[in-house]
């Protein structure tokens, strides 16, 4: 198609000159799919847009023609502001919209009668497009979707959702052309796979990296190197709190990302009382209401701020070309996310990078330096292979049949041409319908699990109008606690927290949030009426807000420790902390399992090394006090964190042979089933499946049942099933997600299978150095306060005394 005349006009106007891959995109053939691999700042959005401008530039229609699907809000809304530039300059008449969780009722109502050209939605928003009964009109004239930064959304069920909904478009409209945007990843023929899995060869492949033009200047990217000390173990990373001001002082606009909501409200809380006004800091996380959070961005776009204190909201593609510094508060845990995020820094492929990794303990000083060494290297970790979850598919099916009447013959075939979904087995995919069709053998004669019916012509449809309104209501797959509104003086929306949260505090008591101290005034009509506050705030705690430490993360983290040739590019801290190992105790090789046993506080103490991160090592934990109670050591608990996992008992594992007992991976899978069928896990894994599939309603009209609702259903549900219908499929769902989520159990097999015949043991007379993080996390609660920090250091000096 090449650019028109106009296009090339308006691009030399702004200095520029169009790259290969976009181009590239334009000669694409009619409704194929592409897979465009640019760095940051390589222009792939705009790229992945230039087909739909040129198009209808040429031939001008309403309707709706592009699909843009993104995986966060803020992105859609930024992505929306940078396309009114090329739309506005060259006086094109297209209409560019948003359309998510944030948009007034009345304009989805209206895109649905009168939609855009350009559609900007997220994965949850489209399944609810494809919900409504105009969307097959809305649909006619669609000719381009395109999937922006779809690694970070690949691996998982909001990825799975959107597969599906993928082949639901596809089977609407397969002449319409499928573009996916990604940056740079590891294995680009598993994104081809997802896209296209019966034929991943027809995808076509644009690397922009093999463009000489867009050789970016590499990222300068140091380790914080504070005055005072790192702490043994902490997560807020307050301590840096002055060196922080000093960056901020010496930069533009400073965008500080931390992994937590909680860590980035107590984070901002001390930077803004610290800066005392000198500087505007502004907050952003997703729990924030709407216009909190587009107050910022549009604050944030237009250079208000000094500096922004966020989550992984704000991860993905913001063209902030203010921004001039990234600082990456704590370690991590995962290279291609690092890679990402420094690349909000000078958001241009001319000027390099610039980021500051901010260590919150002392092991992540050397995690930091072995994501730095990773990021120089050009080193990844994306992981997109997967199955998809069952669950999920159950959600799809309803919305599909209530969407339109369709056969099973018919449904398979749309779900197999689903990458996650490719190589499910008919059998597999005739349980998990008749789930969603009548709640399963054991559920079918109660009314309320039957959701679809067949018609005269046996197609499914839905049973009942019910099922509809309660579909569009329950869509998705993010599962945390129910949510209260938080509204100050009852009137301005501040955003929602976590019910459980909210019930443990009293009328009169603070807590931190929207980057305010608040006082709780009143809980009613299932909203939190707060006013100002002062004092010492409670943190808000919010579900799922840890990270992984990566597989190929944790390899270089293994291999700093066990090569002291590296140990000179660590702080001092580092390189005494691994020393005093290294003459104390003894250093893991890198593929060695290290596993110590030493007497401390008239109790004994086991503690390993499988830097497998801390969903692994609390299942292992459980099941290594049980094998330790089988073999009469006597065990009283344990604790873990991402790289090692500590057991206390009384009585000590005494050998090489023992130690190899416990950590013996063969039963494994046996012994994990026993226990996860003894303790919560599953009931709080099937509840969450329960309500990704539809069994259980977590909204209904007008108001969100309680978290004890929701889960007095789910254990009633879950018991019933396993009495009377043990190999119910969402039983089977329920086990895989938590073997590969809460409990992680897939990760610590392949790491124990690893380690097989490569366990270094040792028995010790005292504590030993390297585990003194660990022993600090004893009995810990609390968030980390001036106090906590204190009692932290007197507990850590007594134990680097007791390790000599």
């Amino acid at each position: 198609m090449g650019l028109p005349p106009h296009f090339l006009d308006w691009f030399h106007a702004q200095g520029w000159t169009p790259y290969a891959h976009q181009t590239a995109l334009l000669d694409a053939a009619p409704g194929s799919t592409a897979l465009l691999i640019a760095p940051t700042g390589g222009g792939k959005t705009l790229a992945g847009f230039l087909p739909s401008l040129v198009d209808l530039h040429i031939r001008p229609r309403p309707g709706l023609h592009t699909l843009y699907i993104s995986p966060l809000k803020a992105l859609a809304a930024d992505v929306q502001r940078n396309l009114l530039r090329p739309v506005t300059g060259m006086g094109l008449d297209i209409r560019c919209e948003t359309r998510s969780g944030d948009t007034p009722s009345a304009q989805r109502a209206r895109q649905k009668s009168r939609p855009p050209q350009l559609l900007l939605t997220t994965p949850e928003s489209l399944a609810l497009l494809l919900l409504a009964p105009e969307a097959p009109a809305l649909l006619a004239g669609l000719r381009r979707i395109v999937l922006d930064e779809l690694h970070a959304l690949a691996a998982s069920k909001r990825g799975d959702l959107l597969a599906l909904n993928l082949a639901r478009l596809r089977a609407l409209q397969p002449a319409a052309a499928v573009t996916a945007l990604t940056a740079t990843i590891a294995e680009p023929d598993d994104l081809a796979c997802w896209l296209c899995p019966l034929s991943p060869g027809s995808v076509l492949r644009i690397n922009a990296g093999d463009d000489p033009a867009l050789r970016a200047a590499p990222p300068e990217i140091t380790l914080f190197r504070p005055a005072g000390s790192v702490p043994w173990a902490s997560h807020t990373g307050a301590y840096a709190v002055p060196g922080l001001l000093e960056l901020i002082a010496a930069h533009r606009t400073t965008l500080i990302f931390v992994n937590t909501r909680a860590q980035a409200e107590l984070l901002h809380h001390a930077l803004a009382a610290a800066a005392d006004g000198a500087y505007p800091i502004a907050l952003h996380h997703g729990s924030l209401a709407r216009d909190e959070r587009l107050r910022t961005e549009a604050a944030m776009a237009a250079g208000a701020y000094r500096a922004i204190v966020a989550t992984s909201s704000l991860d993905l593609g913001i063209d902030w070309g203010a921004v001039d510094l990234v600082v990456q508060i704590g370690a991590p845990k995962n290279i291609a996310r690092l890679v990402q995020r420094i690349g909000r820094a000078n958001h241009t492929l001319s000027r390099p990078s610039r980021a500051v990794l901010v260590p919150t303990h002392r092991m992540e000083m050397i995690e930091a330096a072995a994501a730095l060494e990773a990021a120089a290297a050009g080193a990844l970790d994306n992981r997109f292979h997967r199955a998809g979850a069952l669950d999920v598919l159950a959600q799809h099916l309803v919305s599909a049949c209530c969407g339109a009447p369709a056969t099973p013959d018919a449904l398979y075939a749309e779900v197999r041409t689903a990458g996650p979904y490719a190589a499910l087995a008919r059998r597999d995919f005739d349980r998990v319908l008749d789930f969603a069709a009548t709640g399963g053998y054991a559920l079918r004669r109660y009314e309320q699990f039957r959701k679809l019916e067949a018609d005269a012509g046996g197609r499914l449809v839905p049973a009942s109008p019910r099922v509809i309104r309660q579909q569009r209501l329950n869509i998705g797959t993010i599962v945390g606690d129910p949510l209260i509104q938080v509204k100050l003086g009852g009137r301005r929306r501040l955003g929602e927290i976590e019910e459980r949260f909210l019930q443990g505090l009293r009328p009169g008591q603070t807590f931190l949030f929207a980057g305010r101290v608040l006082r709780l005034v009143r809980i009613q009509n299932e909203e939190a009426v707060v006013a100002a506050g002062s004092g010492t705030p409670e943190i808000p705690s919010y579900q799922g807000g840890r990270m992984a430490l990566s597989p190929a993360l944790a390899r270089r983290v293994r291999a700093w420790i066990a090569d002291p040739a590296r140990w000179p590019a660590l702080p001092a801290e580092a390189r005494e902390w691994l020393e005093w190992q290294r003459q104390r105790a003894v250093l893991p090789g890198p593929e060695e399992l290290l596993a110590e046993s030493f007497p401390r506080a008239e109790r004994q103490v086991f503690t390993a090394y499988p830097f497998a991160g801390r969903n692994a090592h609390q299942t292992l934990g459980l099941v290594l006090t049980r094998r330790m109670e089988s073999a009469g050591l006597q065990p009283l608990g344990f604790v873990a964190n991402d790289y090692a996992i500590a057991v206390w008992s009384l009585r000590p594992v005494e050998d090489a042979a023992a130690a190899a007992a416990l950590l013996d991976p063969s039963v494994l899978e046996t012994e994990l089933e026993a226990w996860m069928a003894d303790t919560s896990v599953l009931k709080r894994s099937f509840r969450e499946c329960a309500i990704v599939a539809g069994m259980i309603d977590r909204r209904q009209p007008g108001r969100e049942r309680r978290s004890r609702q929701v889960t007095f259903s789910s254990d009633m549900i879950y018991d019933v099933l396993r009495q009377y219908e043990p190999d119910h499929v969402l039983l089977q769902a329920t086990r895989q997600e938590a073997a590969r989520g809460l409990a992680d159990a897939d990760r610590l097999r392949e790491v124990l299978e690893a380690a097989r015949g490569r366990l270094r043991f040792i028995r010790l007379s005292r504590v030993s150095p390297l585990s003194i993080p660990l022993m600090l996390e004893v009995g810990r609660e609390g968030v980390g306060g001036s106090a906590t920090s204190a009692l932290l250091e007197e507990e850590a000096a007594r134990l680097l005394a007791e390790a000599g």
